[in-house]
């Protein structure tokens, strides 16, 4: 009897545990596709025919926008377990997409599994699945090729599932989208609205959705790339992962030319360790779009007026006159600005757009203001009283903004920094303050010219491959940073109270790079298989290192020689420990002596926390040491 019970019960576990029971059955429903003749020949057991879509690529193998895909109904919701693919070509089935919908056009479709290496020919290759949310509808979206798809197999359990589980191609959040009818997104001026947005965070705990965002292309340069950059905008304001913004619009940054991945990343976390007002928001992520992986992207903030953003007052069209139209004004200094709709030309010839007030809301008298205050600026610092603290143009501009602005495009090595450059104007304030930082793509030494950057005896804006709006900017930021003593001295300070009492420093910043390739080492092993270009250069005359991890060690050794270089251009003062008080390094050897309250001399090299006196070359002064 015991023996019995014995048996009973090992069977029972037996089945309990049994892949059949795990993964579900086999299921069968009624073929779709992009082409639904070939996708049957995937659901018919017959490893000798197959599914094969259409692509065709121009002479530098730049694929045109396909989506070629196989799938089923299976007539009810199902709780996907586990699918498999048999690839008639294999090569053509490796990062192939698998997804759900429960929509027959896959408009809510979301990403159930990928497979991330391609797949043995001859034989079906499984992955699991661990999404809890069944799908009526099922298919397998070929990435960058034909597909040639021998045989598809689905296998799950019939339910409705719920949403406690969903899926994530890395340990970074997954954002998926699809454009109404799958259809391309062509240009940054190409909008398809009632577009399904998806961000997947947390492990895939955490579903984000908006099924009737609107995507769009963006960006100038970086537009011409394969990998395309796109914006993001809620139907309304949402805020995604850990941003601290609320908003409509987002951007998902490409990072084609940065082949590290983490550029505007690192240069961000610069700008907000200097305390500059605004730090565009940033994260890695992985991103579908209409059923094709296209690798790695940031999620960044759109640079725009939004609480969390740019903080200024909006302006309403009805304020045109007295305090109202003072502002608040953001704008952009900007090569591209001819290609914008709110624009202007300054009196020295600087292309300028108006970004805010936007260009739909903007009316005549506040475009005119703008321009005219714009003017007054650039005529002050061209003035011959330019340095003037209370006439000349810090009349007009907030000095320590803009210094901290130069330090960072310096110390980031971004030759594109007065190019594009932007500044805002508070209501009330007659002042310009400058920043954010933003497209940082071609810095940290990602050009063939200058190179290397630190062998320049003079700062990076100076040479003739780092790109300015127009000659006169570049005039404009000499005037200030080399011909006014007092705004070089006002540099010196800020960069030696950064070095001093802030993570300002060649280890901080390349501790943080290498905490970032761990966090992108498997996203960004599937981002060059999808896009091969290590051992290409793909802007700028770029230099090639051929591996990721040399790409890495690229940043950390510009990183580490910038920093002394800067020290030497800027005018490094090392902090004595001593509130408010620097000793020049050429100076190091002018005699200095301390007395406590008490008048005794202080002979310690390293004195106790506390009040002293300091007397040095003549000069006595009561000083506090922490």
């Amino acid at each position: 009897m015991k023996l019995n019970r014995l048996l009973i019960s090992t069977a029972v576990l037996a089945a309990s545990v049994s892949p059949a029971f795990a993964q579900g059955s086999k299921l069968t429903g009624t073929p779709m596709g992009s082409d639904v003749s070939q996708a049957r020949n995937v659901f018919d057991g017959n490893l000798n025919t197959y599914f094969r879509g259409s692509y065709y690529a121009d002479w530098n193998g730049n694929a045109t926008y396909v989506r070629n895909w196989a799938g089923l109904d299976l007539g009810k919701k199902y709780v996907i377990k586990k699918v498999g693919i048999a690839p008639y070509v294999s090569k053509y089935a490796h990062l192939a997409v698998v997804q759900g919908a429960n929509n027959a056009d896959f408009s809510d479709a979301l990403p159930i599994a990928m497979f991330k290496s391609a797949p043995a020919e001859g034989k079906v290759t499984y992955v699991d699945v661990h999404v809890s949310r069944g799908f009526r509808y099922v298919r397998v979206v070929a990435t960058a090729s034909a597909g040639y798809f021998a045989e598809v197999e689905f296998y799950g359990t019939q339910g409705e599932g719920d949403d406690s589980q969903f899926y994530q191609i890395t340990d970074l959040p997954t954002v998926s989208f699809n454009t109404p009818g799958m259809a391309e997104i062509k240009s940054k001026e190409d909008k398809h609205p009632g577009s399904y947005v998806a961000v997947i965070s947390d492990g895939g705990r955490t579903l984000l959705v908006d099924a009737n965002a609107q995507m769009k292309g963006r960006g100038n340069g970086s537009w011409t790339f394969p990998k395309k950059p796109f914006q993001i905008k809620f139907e309304k304001k949402k805020q995604p992962l850990d941003a601290p913004a609320k908003a409509k619009k987002w951007t998902l940054i490409n990072n084609y030319g940065d082949k590290t991945l983490m550029r505007n990343k690192v240069a961000y976390e610069m700008s907000r360790e200097a305390g500059m007002p605004f730090t565009p928001y940033c994260t890695f992520v992985d991103v579908i779009y209409n059923g094709e992986y296209e690798g790695a992207y940031q999620l960044c903030d759109q640079v725009e007026v939004n609480p969390g953003r740019v903080e200024l007052t909006e302006m309403l069209p009805t304020d045109t006159s007295g305090y109202a139209l003072t502002g608040g004004y953001f704008i952009e200094i900007d090569a591209y600005a001819n290609q914008e709709v709110s624009w202007f030309t300054s009196d020295k010839g600087i292309p300028v757009t108006i970004k805010s007030p936007k260009d739909d809301e903007i009316v005549a008298a506040q475009s005119q203001y703008i321009q005219r205050f714009f003017n007054k600026f650039e005529a002050s610092v061209f003035a011959s009283n330019f340095t003037d603290p209370v006439n000349g143009y810090r009349k007009y501009l907030d000095l320590d903004s803009f210094l901290k602005y130069f330090i960072l495009c310096e110390l980031n090595g971004n030759v594109d920094s007065f190019w594009s450059t932007y500044l805002w104007k508070e209501r009330s304030e007659d002042i310009f303050h400058v920043g954010p930082i933003w497209d940082i793509d071609l810095g940290f030494q990602n050009t063939g010219s200058p190179y290397p950057v630190s062998s320049m005896n003079d700062f990076l804006y100076t040479h003739k491959d780092a790109s300015k709006a127009s000659a006169s900017m570049e005039e404009l930021v000499n005037r200030i940073v080399k011909e006014d003593a007092g705004a070089k001295k006002r540099m010196s300070e800020i960069w030696s109270d950064l070095r001093n009492n802030y993570n300002f420093s060649a280890d901080y910043f390349n501790g943080l790079i290498d905490e970032y390739a761990e966090t992108l080492s498997e996203s960004q092993e599937l981002n060059f298989m999808r896009w091969p270009i290590l051992s290409k250069s793909v802007q700028k005359s770029q230099r090639i290192w051929y591996t990721y991890e040399a790409e890495v060690k690229n940043i950390k050794d510009y990183i580490t020689d910038r920093f002394p270089k800067l020290d030497e251009l800027i005018g490094y003062k090392q902090s004595s420990g001593i509130d408010g008080i620097f000793t020049d390094v050429e100076d190091a050897d002018a005699p200095v002596e301390l007395f406590n309250l008490q008048g005794q001399r202080v002979t310690s090299s390293d004195p106790a926390p506390g009040i002293y006196i300091r007397r040095c070359g003549g000069k006595t002064e009561k000083i506090v040491i922490r």
